[in-house]
């Protein structure tokens, strides 16, 4: 059983948990510091979300930041850095956490949810569509400021 909780405080816990499950998502990314985690928290777009596995102690066993923001044309929410442990795969984690993410950026006003997913991550995209996330055909592009 996972059950799925915003996070309102960079406990040890939490910052260990990040430490843990971010470079699971890239190797290249470093655990983000006390001092990131609380400037999420205290931010009024991002809600940060984790799984705890009911089952196996209660531990945080995956996360996914929703990011619900005002633009022009409207309220837009974004789902970014989802990452489940790799001891608990395939055992509905970022699903979840993924419906719980739908659920708060409906109920903030947003009319759609964004993400992208890398073509590597197979397991996470057939999750993606078997939501009803639909790929589009959009032109990303990413301007480099030096990090990341």
């Amino acid at each position: 059983m996972v059950e799925v909780v915003e996070v309102t405080e960079a406990t040890d816990e939490v910052v260990s948990a990040f430490g843990r499950l971010l470079p699971q998502l890239s190797p290249s990314y470093g655990a983000p510091s006390r001092a990131d985690l609380e400037a999420m928290i205290a931010s009024r777009a991002s809600i940060l979300l984790v799984a705890r596995d009911t089952e196996r102690g209660g531990g945080i066993v995956g996360s996914l930041c929703l990011v619900v923001f005002r633009i022009p044309s409207g309220i837009r929410a974004w789902i970014e850095d989802v990452v489940v442990d790799a001891g608990s795969r395939n055992r509905g984690v970022g699903e979840a956490l993924s419906r719980e993410a739908l659920r708060r950026a409906a109920a903030a006003g947003a009319k759609a949810v964004d993400l992208t997913s890398r073509a590597s991550r197979e397991a996470a995209n057939r999750l993606y569509r078997r939501l009803g996330f639909v790929p589009r055909e959009t032109g990303l592009f990413r301007y480099p400021l030096g990090r990341d």
